[in-house]
């Protein structure tokens, strides 16, 4: 066995694959996209940087934020390019840093998925309580839609993963719309008070800048900036199902993370044009009102109905990252079962469907994981959107940063250390690019744990939030451990984590 890939032997059975050639470069980018919920992290990220960050020059955090992913971007984009792999960073990470820390991250990027799942179905159903609440006039307990959004996502995923891209790409699209609808109302008039206001919004300095209002932290802004973008990496776990993964990976990578970051920056900016600077600060201070700096330019230009429509928006698109996630973390599952470190898991969760080729076991276990968090939170008498989304994306964000960060230093270690691909290797691409992205990165779980606490607001003083960083560096050190031991104790074993397990899907030149 080479250090590059694992062909099929007897330690790894008759792998079961993913359904190939079932999804193109648009349903690529849609799964990725839609991770990032653009209309939730809009109007629920937006207000808390103006009013609680760097204030009206968010739009600015978005800016740093988009270089620094961007810079990410390209060395993972490369490395996609190589190696094509269900558990994106769980095989990148092997392949550059080794075995232990593939397997310790592989454990700790699962998690994250597994629980952001859970985390959106927190916030979807709180966004369908208010729709109810607003248009019927009736209370409808928050188990209801959070059962009923678990199994939509079981089902969907059970099938081929090109129905789910078209049901994300319904949704993802209907969105984006909306946002636009906003921002183009703002654009076309010439801005708000204050005109387009470029100074007090794009200016990169000021997005290191607090808002002028007591409590104000400029870390704190950049922080639900890259927060927006949370799962976009997600690109790399299709390339199985891809078309043609060698080109569709990287490109949709690219488009995903440029393409959403300069969107981002666009609507952020012209929602506090069109508010105006000082009063989007104001209005961002207040739960009640923070949502203004969005609905008010689409209500002065469209009327009441416009606001019917983007909240059922926010539940359609709160839907479509929570599905998106289902599909993310039912897949790391896959990859994790499939290898053949364990005979009963390579034949349960690293199974595939025999007609559509989706892993509808590990869906269903991640089904019965989520519904075990659901139901916890709701016999704790916990609220969906206070504790539910905020601690689990919180978690969750925690650790998918953390792999973040091993993955851009694995890509340099893959293209310099050991010498892989030596005509990809590239000063700027493959080891610039990727140090400061994973630089960048490293600052960003520095501004979650220097402002995790107002990160959390009310939920700050529960256990799950007190546990969260040992909950994360213990897992990353049972993955290791558990892969120390199968050096030492089955090595045979040992050398499949982290590797391709079927000819199909090799290392490619």
């Amino acid at each position: 066995m080479t250090d590059q890939a694992v062909s099929r032997d007897e330690n790894t059975g008759d792998v079961q694959r993913l359904k190939r050639n079932a999804v193109g470069t648009v349903g690529v980018i849609f799964m990725a996209v839609a991770t990032a919920a653009p209309i939730t992290a809009m109007v629920g990220n937006v207000p808390i940087a103006v009013g609680f960050g760097n204030g009206s020059h968010a739009p600015a955090g978005y800016i740093v934020a988009t270089v620094v992913l961007g810079l990410f971007a390209i060395g993972y984009a490369t490395m996609a390019k190589h190696i094509t792999a269900t558990g994106a960073f769980y095989g990148y990470i092997s392949h550059g840093l080794g075995r232990i820390m593939g397997m310790a991250s592989g454990l700790l990027i699962t998690m994250a998925y597994i629980v952001f799942e859970a985390s959106l179905i927190g916030i979807f159903s709180f966004f369908f309580q208010n729709l109810f609440k607003s248009q019927f006039d009736v209370t409808v307990p928050w188990l209801v839609p959070a059962i009923l959004m678990l199994v939509l996502n079981c089902i969907l995923t059970y099938f081929d993963v090109n129905l789910t891209a078209k049901v994300l790409g319904v949704f993802l699209v209907t969105e984006i719309v909306m946002l636009s609808l906003g921002a183009l109302a703002v654009l076309f008039k010439g801005g708000g008070p204050d005109g387009f206001a470029v100074a007090e919004t794009l200016n990169p300095i000021g997005a290191f800048t607090p808002a002028a209002v007591a409590g104000a932290s400029a870390g704190l802004g950049l922080f639900f900036a890259f927060w927006s973008w949370v799962g976009f990496e997600s690109t790399a776990m299709y390339g199985e199902e891809s078309k043609d993964p060698k080109r569709i990976i990287p490109r949709a990578t690219m488009i995903s993370v440029l393409g959403v970051g300069i969107f981002y920056v666009f609507v952020s900016w012209m929602a506090i044009a069109g508010t105006g600077p000082a009063k989007s600060v104001e209005l961002a201070q207040s739960a009640d009102t923070s949502s203004e700096i969005f609905f008010g330019n689409v209500r002065g230009t469209y009327g009441e109905w416009a606001i019917t429509l983007f909240n059922i928006l926010l539940v359609t698109g709160s839907f479509a990252c929570g599905m998106a996630f289902h599909n993310c973390a039912s897949r790391y599952l896959y990859a994790l079962g499939r290898e053949g470190l364990s005979k009963g898991l390579q034949k349960s969760i690293g199974a595939t469907h025999p007609t559509h080729g989706s892993p509808h076991i590990a869906s269903f276990v991640q089904t019965g994981i989520t519904l075990v968090l659901i139901l916890a939170f709701y016999f704790a008498g916990m609220d969906p959107y206070i504790h539910m989304y905020t601690l689990l994306a919180i978690l969750g964000t925690m650790a998918i940063l953390v792999v973040q960060a091993l993955c851009a230093f694995a890509v340099i270690a893959y293209f310099h250390f050991h010498k892989n691909h030596p005509s990809s290797a590239h000063w700027f691409k493959t080891f610039l690019a990727p140090l400061l992205g994973g630089i960048g990165m490293l600052y960003v779980v520095y501004l979650l744990w220097e402002h995790k606490d107002a990160a959390a607001g009310a939920a700050s003083g529960t256990l799950l939030f007190k546990l969260t960083p040992w909950i994360v560096v213990g897992l990353f050190v049972f993955g290791a451990g558990m892969a120390l031991y199968f050096k030492l104790r089955d090595p045979r074993r040992y050398d499949l984590i982290g590797r391709i397990v079927y000819e199909d899907n090799v290392v490619r030149d």
